[in-house]
């Protein structure tokens, strides 16, 4: 998460220098000539050690880099924050450089880290890094917000979910809406000519500049202010994503996470500002949490975020009781291990902000905004808490291109036109053991957003036979002549089947 909106800074840690990208640059070809890489952590580390490091867990990483390779050395110094010594870093980093500008600092003999920095592998095979505050490139915060309400954050399971659901196509201009350590805005750089990055937080677009120069991607153009305050009102974007402050919290404690506005405001405000500064085809992609009130429709109430000109797809990955979602964030601060009565008095603070707003859960998940010229958007809000194959970011725009196509036709277009059944749907029968006929037939996909939906015989059987070859009214047809059925009777009734088929990817046009 980036930030926003207003919250309080203390003192932390000064950072390297931002202006000497040739310090970078050597520092960089440094790491990787140690192998100082994804690949070259999960092959130092073995899969065990590697995965506790995102929960936090640094006992089985430090046991496996007691020797004194180059590698070993590097991961103790910038991931496990433990001082090495400098006749030995003097061996491997252009050490007087990094000293000058701020990237190690010395104390005696040995040589310490300034800043966290976590190797992170392109979607293309790139050797990424991500720079974060000390302490926050492993598995978040852990705590430390709950001293240093400024604190940047590195890598985590909300910024590579975001990265994994953005459509990446090429576009001229991307908007990185509270950039945090830069991660979004990399991304970003592989396929956007122009890249503005956006914080309230001066230290993040700090970072953000450290992460893009040790990564070798083109600069951002960094601003500060909350929400669209830093964009001017003639500029608009192919691309908007954020992985906003998005805690629904009593107060903006900590800036790495809480809004600092009412409820869910922040993500409302957000998602219905963002229409007006997309250009036409573009989108704009959030990770948001918002409010299942008392006596409202869930998901009533994010339609109504959703700005005129937009389609939309919103997706609720996971609903959690305001109890749990209080104990969740008061753990993420550190606030558990603190003193017992101030950790009370924080959850009866959550508590009593959910009840005065009615307040019974908090969802999460995806926003995706699309803009259109079309007269009557489409808005589709659902809940699907089930595994997903990532990267999602083609399976997202294939759903809008198949509403453009659906949009376009008719009943009768329809059925002249051609499919063809998606990639890995297989179909699966369910009934009684030793019946003749099945009680239902499932269509499961095993690629994508892995839905499974019911479908009747009519429904499995044109499925089946979709192979491009032969228009969807002329298999309605053969079908018809097959189970003895009036065949206009099932042209009739058959396409809204079809084109739910196709709106959720089982189907695909052939065009």
């Amino acid at each position: 998460m980036g930030g926003v909106s207003n919250a309080s800074q203390s003192p932390l840690s000064p950072l390297p220098a931002p202006d000497r990208p040739e310090v970078a640059a050597r520092l960089r070809d440094a790491l990787l000539g140690a192998s100082f890489t994804a690949d070259g952590l999960l092959e130092l580390l073995g899969a065990p050690a590697y995965a506790a490091l995102a929960r936090s867990e640094t006992v089985p990483a430090l046991r496996a880099t007691r020797g004194d390779t180059p590698l070993e050395m590097l991961v103790r110094l910038f991931l496990l924050q433990q001082p090495v010594p400098h006749a030995r870093v003097a061996d491997v980093l252009p050490v007087d450089a990094c000293l000058e500008t701020g990237w190690l600092e010395r104390a005696g003999d040995e040589i310490a880290a300034t800043v966290d920095v976590r190797p992170y592998g392109g979607p293309g095979g790139e050797d990424w890094f991500i720079v974060s505050d000390l302490g926050c490139a492993v598995g978040g915060a852990g705590g430390i917000g709950s001293r240093d309400e400024g604190v940047v954050l590195g890598v985590g399971g909300a910024s590579t979910t975001l990265a994994g659901i953005t459509v990446r196509t090429p576009v001229g201009a991307a908007l990185d809406l509270g950039t945090g350590s830069g991660i979004q805005a990399l991304h970003a750089a592989r396929h956007a000519t122009r890249v503005t990055a956006t914080d309230l937080n001066p230290r993040a677009l700090h970072i953000t500049g450290l992460t893009l120069a040790l990564s070798g991607a083109p600069a951002a153009e960094l601003r500060e202010g909350s929400l669209f305050t830093p964009v001017r009102d003639d500029e608009t974007y192919d691309l908007i994503v954020s992985n906003p402050p998005f805690v629904i919290s009593p107060g903006a404690r900590l800036t790495y996470r809480d809004g600092g506005m009412g409820g869910d405001d922040l993500c409302r405000t957000l998602v219905s500002e963002a229409g007006e500064r997309l250009n036409e085809g573009g989108f704009a992609q959030f990770l948001a949490n918002w409010q299942h009130v008392e006596g409202e429709d869930w998901q009533d109430r994010l339609r109504s975020w959703v700005p005129r000109g937009c389609d939309a797809w919103i997706v609720q990955r996971e609903v959690q009781d305001i109890n749990q979602y209080a104990e969740l964030w008061l753990r993420d601060a550190g606030d558990h291990e603190g003193d017992t009565a101030e950790y009370q008095a924080r959850y009866d603070a959550w508590l009593d902000e959910f009840e005065a707003r009615k307040v019974k859960a908090v969802g999460f998940g995806w926003i995706t905004l699309r803009r259109t010229g079309a007269a009557v958007p489409s808005l589709t809000v659902e809940e699907w808490p089930h595994p997903v194959e990532q990267p999602l970011g083609d399976t997202i725009k294939a759903h809008f291109d198949r509403l453009d196509h659906l949009r376009g036709h008719d009943d009768a277009a329809l059925l002249e036109g051609h499919f063809r059944l998606a990639a890995e749907v297989v179909q699966e029968q369910v009934g009684l053991p030793g019946a003749e006929d099945p009680e239902h037939v499932v269509l499961r996909q095993n690629r994508g957003m892995r839905r499974a939906t019911r479908v009747d015989t009519v429904g499995a059987g044109f499925a089946g036979v979709c192979d491009g070859t032969m228009s969807a009214g002329r298999i309605l047809d053969a079908i018809a002549q097959l189970i003895g059925e009036d065949p206009v009777l099932l042209r009739d009734r058959t396409p809204a089947q079809i084109r739910l088929l196709v709106e959720q990817g089982f189907l695909e046009p052939v065009r």
